[in-house]
């Protein structure tokens, strides 16, 4: 008989201890969850989290105040606000444009812009992948970086921005949800560049001053540093949306 009970006895006392190490470890998960989450479910909790992140807009690298004198300065022409509802609108429509596999509506963009949408709908195409890009909505737009290139400026843009993005293959969902929003950030870059339809290849970057043919170095100058005439690049020079990418420094 003593022989039957130690072993039953050692089974009741493990399958003790195993319930009390479950016992103790729902404990720890709920009270966890409740600290996090204020639910003792830690599935819920997170589903929740992640409903209050998807509404939630992306905050922005905001130089705006810093960096628009400095434009300014360069460029007294540059209009801060009419350049940031073109970009808005430009990543708009490049986003419904590579959700609609055309280029159609798309059509005002830079040709710079259109050629990434070209290709990135091809490359949709190529893989047989259905790309969407639904309810799309700028939150905010601000001057992130303004950098001075031999040739060219460029103003980055970065808008915070809430879609539904989604990706199916063969009907079947491969990335992304058809009902959550996701709250991301892209960057646009403005560029200050030369009008290569108006000035030969050979001439390069280099503006002249029409009074004395001293070359005009400095991008946005008004005046010719040498003679002190008055220089009008403004029609050799143009601003243009060039690029666009989501802030994971993987590119559109």
């Amino acid at each position: 008989m003593e022989k039957v009970i130690i072993p039953l006895v050692i089974i009741l006392v493990i399958v003790g201890v195993i319930a009390g190490v479950v016992f103790y470890v729902k404990n720890k998960v709920r009270k966890f969850s409740q600290d996090l989450f204020g639910t003792d479910s830690l599935v819920e909790g997170w589903k929740k989290q992640e409903e209050e992140l998807s509404v939630t807009p992306c905050s922005v690298s905001g130089m705006t105040r810093l960096l628009e004198p400095q434009i300014q300065r360069d460029f007294p022409e540059f209009n801060w606000v009419q350049f940031k509802n073109k970009a808005e609108d430009a990543l708009k429509l490049s986003l419904m444009a590579i959700s609609e596999h055309s280029i159609g509506r798309a059509e005002s963009l830079s040709e710079a812009l259109k050629e990434e949408v070209t290709a990135r709908i091809e490359q949709n195409q190529t893989a047989g992948v259905n790309e969407v890009y639904e309810r799309i909505r700028v939150h905010q737009t601000e001057i992130a970086r303004y950098e001075k290139q031999k040739g060219k400026c460029i103003i980055t843009l970065q808008s915070a921005v809430e879609h539904i993005h989604y990706k199916e293959k063969d009907g079947k969902l491969i990335s992304g949800k058809k009902d959550l929003l996701e709250q991301t950030k892209y960057n646009m870059e403005l560029m200050y560049i030369q009008d290569e339809s108006k000035v030969s290849a050979d001439k390069g970057v280099g503006l002249t001053c029409p009074h004395c043919g001293a070359p005009v170095t400095s991008l946005g100058a008004k005046y010719c540093e040498f003679c002190g005439s008055e220089v009008i690049p403004i029609n050799m020079q143009v601003w243009s949306l060039q690029h666009f990418y989501e802030v994971t420094y993987q590119k559109v």
